[in-house]
């Protein structure tokens, strides 16, 4: 089945997963490529998304699979196609075939950027980096059965904290995506929970690169 590697920014960011799913299938239309459709009592269009993202987190690399119906195109100029027919915000980097199977997806890198109205508190960069030093740091996760207790360090293969300006804090980690996950604002629920005067006026997310589970660039 063919992938197409894309980026989703700016306004873009706040599309949900089901809406971004129906503007590609829209986009595909425009563009000329019939998509496969499932069988059965309620036929759907052949594309498919990893990883879900939350609304409002931009993305330098998402992965869409999908299948056309009796059409074979050059990669490139699939790529040109659907670039010609996407909203603004939602670009085809690449596409190509036989792409490594989504569930061998393990890490991403992501930036968060804690914004900070009144400037950067003196030594806040040094007290974040400190929070995520420590050998075992505990958030709370709203699950299935309720909130657990989770300890996320385990989860964070590596990460760094720097300031960017006078009234940004950013971070920079690569961490778990699949089995077990960590969502980036959990990162955020940490600085907040143990650092209370440290707790950011806004945050915004961004992924960054997708890995398989030995940390090789996935595809």
């Amino acid at each position: 089945m063919p992938r197409l590697r894309f980026i989703k920014q700016g306004r873009a960011a706040w599309i949900s997963h089901l809406d971004l799913m129906r503007v590609f299938q829209r986009a595909f239309k425009r563009a000329g490529l019939p998509l496969k459709h499932t069988q059965g009592f309620n036929p759907r269009p052949s594309v498919s998304i990893a990883l879900p993202m939350s609304v409002g987190v931009s993305s330098r690399c998402e992965l869409l699979d999908f299948d056309l119906e009796g059409m074979s195109l050059p990669c490139d100029e699939i790529t040109r196609r659907l670039n010609d027919a996407l909203i603004e915000g939602v670009e085809v980097i690449k596409t190509y075939e036989l792409g490594q199977k989504v569930k061998y997806i393990g890490f991403l890198d992501c930036k968060v950027s804690m914004q900070y109205d009144g400037g950067v508190k003196c030594g806040a960069v040094e007290k974040i980096a400190e929070l995520f030093a420590r050998k075992e740091l505990f958030v709370e996760k709203q699950g299935k059965n309720g909130t657990v207790l989770r300890d996320i360090i385990p989860m964070i293969r590596k990460i760094s904290v720097s300031a960017d300006g006078e009234n940004q804090i950013c971070i920079f980690a690569r961490i778990c995506c699949q089995e077990p996950s960590l969502n980036p604002a959990q990162l955020v629920v940490a600085v907040e929970k143990e650092l209370e005067d440290l707790k950011p006026d806004s945050v915004s997310y961004e992924r960054i690169e997708i890995y398989d589970r030995e940390e090789n660039l996935f595809q």
